[in-house]
Parts: structure tokens; C-alpha cells; sequence
């Protein structure tokens, strides 16, 4: 379907020509669980009439228990996990396989960082709004339409540490998985019992690669018992919240003390277990819907533009709630029977938007045709994406809020500006890129 897709097939054309052995599901997984996050945050969003932008979870904490249900990013990346085991086995040389998982995630992702950072600038140097000291609207979303980026910074780390994963499952299946979740008990223990201090840092690796390695199993048809996993992550997740020191909600909360999300902890990767093994105890059912000539069409047509929507819909629920603001439409408080009635619409809006934004720059997604590549450039390869997994990750946590006044977020205990963030992804997505090309050989 690679082929296909650069060579400007639609989306119709790409399903009749999908053959008969591709895992329909998986592909009905990626987009469903994007989709839902999508969903979730215009859902969380509680923006209130002076522009400030709050969570409905921790308005109506009764509701955090839907996060449960809602929090699929786990699927996200074990279906990531099961893609890149088929990729890498395809085109085994490290710096080929980079090149080829990070064309349709880097590209559109440095675009929209250029676009809001040239925004960000605008707004600055004219003086539209001060964002270091909250600026209404404009300042919160020069904060917030970066977060999504720790997403596309996690998801870099599962390409750049899957070859040697695959090798350690490869040799020992289900023990390789079992020692990334040992490593993410050890480290709750060193944190909640010892006291150790930024050892929590370390699950982001931990959990998420854990969860990322149950795609490894999947590939290699080794998750034989999905009811027990369902049900042993879910009574886990259960009893580790009962009992522990972790918060019910799957998702980050303002002001909390404990996040499930950042770091990642042990009651998240239970959590990551139950909902594995419920999306494989419905890959019966799944697979028959994902087969059908209608469904599969759609499920193409939205992997096309899967990553430019994410990267997008912040922007799009932002600019609903500017306009409302701006033509000064009353904004209900929130999670009162107004502000319920009027979801609907909002949601809408953003859905209409978020697609002007889609057909505007779907085009960055599409891979360009690339130099012929050769299985050299291992290292440069590593390099290139260690520096755009730290850019993007310092560039979610720094936003473009005080551009111009050098404000900086600590990653990983060293200070991060916006521009040393952008240009650490921006170096490191060229270097991946240079890595392993072919060299053209001149003739006389």
C-alpha cells in the first residue's frame, strides 16, 4: 500500500487494491483509537468566558472514571508495536526501516510546528497578547496546542528502540515483556516506597515500551489467552487504585500529586493490559467489520490523514471557542445543563474545522518520493532520532508561550527553550532523513 499511496492512488482505489492477508483490524484500531482521544480532549475541554481553558474531569471528578474506557493510547501503541515488528522484518537495515516509519510522522509534525511558531512570533512581536503571563485565549493556546507532541515524541522512541526489542523478543517471547514491566514495578517501588527522587522519569520508557512490546507478541500470534490479560489488567489497575497510592483517573489532572499519565506508572500499564486484551477478545467481531467494502474504505481514507487530524484538532477547538469569544456568544459554565446542550455544537464546529485544517495540509502526510536508500547510515540515523525525539518532547512541554523571552521547561534536569526544541527536531528529522541514502555514482 506504500507504493500505492506515493504514487497518488486514492483512497478507493487503495482499498480494492489491499491484498487479502493485511490486518484489517489493526488498521480499524490505529484510526479508532486516535479518534477517540480526539474526542476526549474536545470532551475535557472547559473553556470559561475570560478565555481560560479548565478540565471538565476535575469539574465533575465523578466522571474520571470514564477515563477507563476513554484512555486508549495504549492501543495506539501496541497496534504500533505489531506495525513496526512487520516493518522492520520488511526492511531489516536500521536506518531504511527509520526513514520509512518516520516519513508520514515527522513531516506534517514539523509543519505545524513552523505554522505555530511563525504565529507564535507574529504575535509577539506585535504585541496581540502577552502569552508569558496568560494573554486570554491566545496565550493558553500557545501553551496548549504543543502537548499533543509528547505523543509523537513517545511514539519516536518506539521506532528508534525497536530493532533491538525485536531481537530480545525474538529470544525470549514473553519474558522480554515481562522485564520492561518489572522494570516499571521497580521504579514505583523506588519512588513510593523509597522516596528515590526522578527515578519516575524512567516509566516513560518502561511502561510504554512494555505495552509497545504486546504488539511484538500479537505479530508473532502469541496473545493466546486475551480474557486473562483483560481481566488480570483490570483487577490489577483496580486493586493498585483501591490500594495504592495512584490517582482513578488514566488521564493527567491540574494539580494533582500523582499522575498515571506523567510520569507513567504501574496502574497505567495494568491498565494498557486490560484494554490489549479486550480489543484482541473482539478481533473476531473486529476483523468481520474492518472486511467489509464500506468500512474498509473509510478506515483508508482516514489512516491518510490520521496524523494531521491529531496534530490539528487542538488548534481546531481553540479556534471554535475563539470565534464563540469573539462574537460574544455566552459560554455556559462548565458541566451545567447549558454548557451540556450546547457540546453537541461545539464538537461539531470543531469537526468542521479540524477538516479545513486536514484538507489544507493532508499533503505534508503523504510521503514524498525518496533517494534510493541503502541499509548504511545506522548511526547517523540514531543521532537524527535522538535529536527529534528530545526536540519534540522538549517543544510539548515548553509550548510557544514567551518565545521571545526565552521561556524554558526542564526535560529530563536540562532547561529547554521553544527555538532549541524546534531545532533539535528540525536537525534531527534532516539527519534521518540523509541516513542511508544511496549514493549517486558519477560516470565519465
Amino acid at each position: 500500500m506504500g507504493k500505492s499511496a506515493v504514487s497518488g492512488f486514492g483512497a478507493r482505489e487503495l482499498a480494492a487494491a489491499t491484498p487479502a492477508t493485511r490486518d484489517r483490524y489493526v488498521d480499524l484500531l490505529r484510526v479508532a483509537s486516535l479518534a477517540v482521544v480526539v474526542l476526549g480532549h474536545w470532551l475535557m475541554a472547559a473553556v470559561t468566558a475570560d478565555g481560560s481553558v479548565g478540565n471538565l474531569l476535575a469539574v465533575v471528578p465523578e466522571l474520571q472514571v470514564v477515563t477507563w474506557a476513554l484512555q486508549v493510547m495504549p492501543v495506539f501503541f501496541f497496534v504500533g508495536g505489531f506495525s513496526h515488528a512487520l516493518a522492520h522484518r520488511s526492511r531489516p537495515g536500521y536506518a531504511l526501516f527509520l526513514r520509512a516509519r518516520l516519513q508520514r510522522l515527522l513531516r506534517p509534525t514539523m509543519v505545524f510546528v513552523g505554522v505555530w511558531g511563525a504565529f507564535a512570533l507574529v504575535v509577539q512581536l506585535f504585541g496581540a497578547s502577552r502569552p508569558e503571563a496568560g494573554g486570554g485565549l491566545t496565550g493558553v493556546a500557545l501553551r496548549l496546542v504543543t502537548q499533543p507532541l509528547w505523543f509523537i515524541g513517545i511514539y519516536l522512541a518506539m521506532v528508534a528502540f525497536t530493532p533491538p526489542l525485536l531481537k530480545l523478543h525474538e529470544r525470549w517471547g514473553w519474558g522480554a515483556f515481562a522485564a520492561l514491566a518489572g522494570g516499571a514495578v521497580a521504579v514505583d517501588v523506588l519512588r513510593f516506597a523509597l522516596d528515590v527522587p526522578f527515578v519516575e522519569f524512567l516509566n516513560f520508557a518502561f511502561v510504554w515500551l512494555a505495552i509497545h512490546q504486546l504488539g511484538f507478541l500479537r505479530a508473532d500470534g502469541m496473545i493466546r489467552l486475551p480474557g486473562v490479560l483483560a481481566a488480570g489488567g483490570l483487577l490489577g489497575a483496580g486493586l493498585l487504585v483501591a490500594l495504592g497510592p495512584y490517582p482513578l483517573s488514566m488521564v493527567g489532572m491540574p494539580g494533582e500529586k500523582v499522575s498515571n499519565m506523567a510520569p507513567p506508572t504501574l496502574a497505567l500499564l495494568a491498565h494498557g493490559l486490560w484494554l490489549v486484551g479486550a480489543v484482541e477478545l473482539l478481533r473476531g467481531p473486529g476483523a468481520r467489520f474492518a472486511a467489509r467494502a464500506g468500512v474498509w474504505h473509510k478506515v483508508v481514507a482516514a489512516n491518510g490523514i490520521a496524523m494531521t487530524a491529531f496534530l490539528w484538532h487542538l488548534t481546531a477547538m481553540l479556534g471554535v471557542y475563539g470565534a464563540l469569544l469573539a462574537f460574544d456568544v455566552t459560554l455556559p459554565a462548565p458541566a451545567t445543563g447549558a454548557w451540556w446542550a450546547q457540546l453537541p455544537l461545539r464538537i461539531a464546529a470543531a469537526a468542521v474545522l479540524t477538516g479545513v485544517l486536514v484538507a489544507a495540509f493532508r499533503r505534508f502526510e503523504r510521503p514524498a518520493p525518496a533517494a534510493p536508500a541503502t541499509g548504511d547510515g545506522g548511526p547517523l540515523a540514531a543521532v537524527g532520532i535522538t535529536l527529534a525525539l528530545f526536540g519534540v518532547l522538549g517543544l510539548s512541554m515548553v509550548g510557544f508561550g514567551g518565545l521571545l523571552e526565552g521561556h524554558s521547561a526542564t526535560l529530563i534536569a536540562v532547561d529547554v527553550t521553544a527555538p532549541v526544541a524546534v531545532a533539535m527536531a528540525l536537525a534531527g528529522w534532516l539527519l534521518v532523513e540523509r541516513a542511508g541514502r544511496g549514493r549517486t555514482v558519477r560516470t565519465s
